[in-house]
Parts: structure tokens; sequence; C-alpha cells
């Protein structure tokens, strides 16, 4: 087994409940580390969580940033975002929302069945589920701490500005489900709920060339998972836009991965790699583990399918019926990755305000088999 340890994450019980008063650490659903702060989103939230590293390896001192400070969000500032993966590259936090659609949750036990059942045949879509934006990402001179804003002078560049924006809006959903209207795999798959094996985003890496890879939990199609490829570029809005990828004419690639039935939950960059956190699509569950896909920067040029010799299963994330099912991952360093978990099980969570995730070694890097 090639868990190490666990590592304890403090949060700030004033900044630590929703709207509905969910704990975050009960929530999880994707963890980046930027030097020595650990960022965290959660299901049904409306900002980022940023912790920091203690000296005995726990992450505290909890810091919470409201995403409608920071971005004009399609759905209003008390609208939850369903963020579901977190990037950096060029001075930027990229986040993501899910995109999916929502079937509303029949309470079995109440006496109005009818009432129940018309309940399940409900479909919503929030419109701050469609978001796909970047955050300036600078550390914090006096505390070495990265902190996010809405516009801030370019350390790279002088006399240019670093600012927030998000992908331009389409009709009731973004430009990228714009085009996936027209996509011969996809299309099917965007008025069905995410839960029903439907589109439904979770996982984003970024690359110092403007690219961002996306992964898809579903759909899985026919058990192929798909990440796609995007290359967002500002406008002269102050909006982001989905330009051509470099080299081609295409404005998305397609990825088909054989997980073995699994669809995406994280993506990680490490050096040329990118490393995948993968399990069941839908609301069960069922094997969830930790695969490389090495030298994936590419470029592509065109879409294309990774059969699972290409795809380097590294080891499975233990996980609980019903429990402590590994949503997000972070790189903590060339050899260890940490993950946290969704529905965390009492054992878990040390303090109020606590909860534990897992440390797992990586295994040396093997050299992949050629071909795809």
């Amino acid at each position: 087994m090639p868990r190490t340890h666990t590592c304890a994450l403090r949060f700030d019980p004033q900044h630590s409940h929703n709207a509905a008063g969910k704990h975050v650490r009960d929530g999880l659903s994707s963890v980046l580390l930027t030097g020595d702060n650990l960022w965290l989103a959660g299901d049904e939230s409306t900002s980022l969580e940023r912790l920091r590293r203690q000296p005995d390896g726990s992450f505290g001192q909890h810091a919470s940033f409201r995403l409608a400070d920071l971005l004009e969000l399609p759905g209003g500032p008390e609208q939850e975002v369903d963020i579901e993966g977190l990037a950096e590259a060029g001075h930027y936090l990229w986040l993501i929302g899910s995109h999916s659609r929502k079937r509303k949750a029949p309470k079995p036990d109440h006496p109005d069945q009818p009432k129940q059942l018309g309940k399940l045949a409900v479909v919503e879509a929030e419109a701050n589920r469609y978001l796909l934006a970047r955050v300036p990402l600078l550390p914090d001179p006096a505390t070495g701490d990265f902190t996010l804003h809405r516009t801030a002078p370019d350390p790279a560049r002088p006399g240019h500005f670093l600012y927030a924006a998000a992908l331009r809006p389409h009709g009731a959903a973004n430009e990228l489900l714009h085009l996936l209207r027209r996509d011969e795999h996809l299309a099917p798959f965007l008025a069905i709920p995410g839960k029903d094996n439907g589109f439904d985003i979770e996982g984003l890496a970024a690359t110092p060339d403007g690219r961002v890879f996306v992964g898809l939990r579903g759909p899985v199609l026919r058990g192929w998972a798909v990440v796609l490829e995007l290359h967002p570029q500002p406008d002269r809005h102050g909006n982001l836009h989905l330009a051509k990828l470099p080299g081609t004419a295409n404005r998305y690639h397609k990825h088909f991965l054989d997980l073995g039935g699994m669809g995406l939950r994280e993506l990680r960059l490490l050096g040329r790699d990118l490393y995948l956190l993968a399990g069941p699509t839908m609301d069960l569950d069922g094997a969830i583990a930790v695969y490389r896909w090495p030298d994936m920067l590419g470029p592509h040029a065109a879409h294309t399918l990774h059969h699972p010799e290409r795809l380097q299963r590294l080891f499975d994330v233990p996980h609980r019926p019903g429990h402590d099912r590994a949503e997000g991952m972070a790189v903590l360093d060339e050899r260890h990755v940490l993950c946290v978990f969704d529905t965390p099980t009492a054992a878990r969570k040390p303090a109020a305000d606590a909860v534990l995730a897992d440390v797992f070694a990586l295994p040396k890097r093997r050299k992949p088999t050629s071909g795809n």
C-alpha cells in the first residue's frame, strides 16, 4: 500500500460553513498546492479556502476568499458554484465548475409519494456551474502566502496587469457547451444530469503555454473516459474565449482514455506527465485509482485514443461504502500526492473543524509503452 501517512487539515470555524450549514470538510472536491499554501474547493460552496503548511506537516491558518469578490458570477453571488477543479499557471489560479445539470432528490419516507416521484423527474440547471475562470495569484511579500486578486500588476511584464476573467457566456450556459452541442460524442449527454452518466466536469490542469485540460467524470463511453484540451484566451471585452489550439484549426481536442470504465475526478501535472484520479462516474461505490499519463503535454495534433498500456495504473485509493471517496488530489512533491475525501467518516474528523487527508507515495516513473 503506497499510503505513507495522514495529514491534518484544520479550518477556522468562522469560515467553515456554507449557507445551508454544511462544513467545508464534508464536501471537498478539489485541492491544489502552491508553495506552502493548500487551496481547497468544496461542493455547494461560493468560496475558495486557503490553508498554510505548519511546522508539524499539517495545514492550518485558514483564510477564505469569496468568489463574488473576484469574479462576476452569472448566477449571482449567493448561488453555489460547484467548483470541481483547480489549477495554477502563469500567475493565475484557474477554476472550473461542474457544468452539469442536477436531478432533484426525492425523500423516500415522505408521506406524499406522488410529489416525491415528481421531484425525481425534475432536472435543474444553475448558471454558476458553467464557470471556467482564472484569478490572479501572487505571493504576499510580507507573509509569503499566495493571495487572490481581482486585478494586480504583472510581475513578469512591468506596466501590464493581470485580471480575473471567466469564459464568456453563451445563452444560458457558456462558449464551451455551445461548441459541444455539435459534438458527435458528447452532445447527447449535455442535457443528462451528472449523476446519471451525463456531462460532468471534475478535474483541471493548466500548462505554461496557455492550454487547460479538463477531466470529465461523465460521460464514460463504452469504458472510455474523456479529457478535453482547450486554449482559453482573453478577448477585448475582458472575458475569456476558446481560441484555436496552437498549430491547429481546432478549438478543442478530445482525448479518450481506457480507465476500465472509470471517469475522472482530478487532474494534476507533474513535469510532462499528467496524474489522474479516477473513480465511478455515477453515485455508487467502486474502485478509485491513481494513473499516470506519461509525456502527455504534446502538443496534440488531433483527437486521440489511449489504451491501458499507455496509461500506468499506479495504485488504488481505499474507500468505505458511502464514505471516504477520494475527490481531490494535490502534488506535494515529485514523490508524493495528497488526497482529500468527500463524505469523510468520523474517524477522519479528529477535531470539530479538522479532517484527515491521506498522503501517498508515487511509484518510480517507468518508460511508457509506445503508441496509442
